[in-house]
């Protein structure tokens, strides 16, 4: 029920639900749990108290639940929890909360991460978000249902993004952006409606 490499190093504790395969060299620490049907490919690192939810599919070399890039943690025990039917990419940084900022990073539910993107600590991300290649989320960033970053787009830590905003791919974004709008420039600014992100609205509500 359970598919794991010879190769791969899954640590006492851990929990694997059924339908969940782990590719060659990838290593799954004592407090993860993965949910049912999700794959693991090679070379991926999951650490730290993770909770995965089902059906999703995380590509090679990501380093999943690895601790805060915060000088502020001092080991505490904090959690990342990732919902359903994800699809993350070739090497993705996902970190882990922090004291200070609740001790949970989430992430939510039908979300593509494309490769390299880093999710920062305390970070919460809603459903069916697209972050594209190089994304940076730094610590605290908020980004609700719907929302578009570009490739190559930091986010400044304590940055709240509005559901279904999108924001240009080379940007720079250094304060909060209310749903349905579009961002673009360094610093990035308003540039007008989120015209796409407004008919997905639509259609998804009809």
């Amino acid at each position: 029920m359970v598919e794991i490499d010879q190769t791969a190093i899954v640590e006492k504790g851990a929990k694997l639900d059924a339908g969940v395969k782990i590719g060659a060299y990838a290593f799954v620490g004592k407090d993860v749990s993965i949910g049912k049907d999700t794959t693991i490919a090679s070379h991926t690192i999951i650490k730290g108290k993770t909770t995965i939810g089902q059906k999703n599919r995380i590509f090679s070399h990501g380093a999943i639940g690895t601790i805060p890039q915060d000088l502020k943690y001092n080991g505490e025990p904090s959690e990342l929890v990732i919902g359903d039917n994800n699809t993350i990419r070739e090497f993705v940084l996902f970190n882990t909360g922090t004291e200070g900022g609740g001790m949970v990073t989430s992430i939510g539910s039908g979300n593509l991460f494309m490769g390299y993107v880093h999710v920062g600590h305390d970070v919460h991300i809603g459903d069916n978000c697209i972050l594209a290649n190089a994304a940076t989320l730094a610590g605290h960033v908020v980004l609700e249902d719907g929302v578009v970053v570009g490739g190559m787009t930091p986010i400044h830590q304590f940055v709240r993004v509005g559901e279904f905003a999108m924001i240009a791919g080379a940007s720079a974004l250094a304060q909060d952006v209310p749903p349905y709008m579009l961002a673009q420039g360094n610093r990035a600014f308003i540039r007008g409606l989120n015209l796409n992100g407004l008919r997905r609205k639509i259609k998804s509500i009809r």
